[in-house]
């Protein structure tokens, strides 16, 4: 049986909701607007892929197609670029 996205329970724990509320909150404080939204999608990726890998791995391999792959895959490029032009980029 495929693996249902639109009935998975996903568990985050609730001090890294607190963590992620915390640091987005200093940012925006600090008028670090990008560098906020770079943590909020970092964490995303972080819940989504790494916390809940046992999820989309205990079904076996074969759930993990793919897909899945390069869609984390492109995931991971839009950090790497964005970090690169957030760098490059100047605030004015």
């Amino acid at each position: 049986m495929p693996l249902d996205l639109v009935q998975l329970e996903l568990a985050v724990p609730l001090y890294q909701i607190g963590l992620l509320l915390f640091i987005s909150t200093l940012t925006l404080l600090f008028g670090r607007i990008r560098l906020s939204l770079m943590v909020n999608y970092l964490f995303t990726l972080h819940w989504g892929y790494i916390l809940n890998r046992d999820i989309l791995v205990g079904q076996g391999l074969e759930s993990l197609n793919a897909f899945t792959m390069a869609y984390f895959g492109f995931g991971v490029a839009i950090v790497l670029l964005a970090t690169l032009g957030f760098l490059a980029g100047s605030d004015h």
